[in-house]
């Protein structure tokens, strides 16, 4: 009726779209929320396989700040 393959719970679905929006870059505290957790830690504890692996992201990003002039990068703090 849902389009769903043959087999697959409600759970499989829920699960399934939190992990996606997590490897996509969501915010987990925004995947939180619309999974209706009363805290970020549960949703980081469950779908941290979906979280991990960030670090190599953060540090490409970081470095890529690093390399612009102080005028490019007006956030900086002086």
């Amino acid at each position: 009726m849902l389009g769903l393959p043959k087999g697959a719970s409600l759970d499989t679905v829920r699960h399934s779209h939190a992990s996606l929006l997590l490897e996509k870059g969501v915010d987990i505290a925004t995947v939180s929320e619309r999974l209706g957790h009363s805290s970020v830690a549960t949703t980081a504890a469950i779908y941290a396989h979906a979280i991990r692996g960030k670090d190599r992201a953060a540090a490409q990003i970081w470095d890529d700040l690093m390399q612009q002039s102080p005028a490019e990068n007006s956030t900086c703090v002086n």
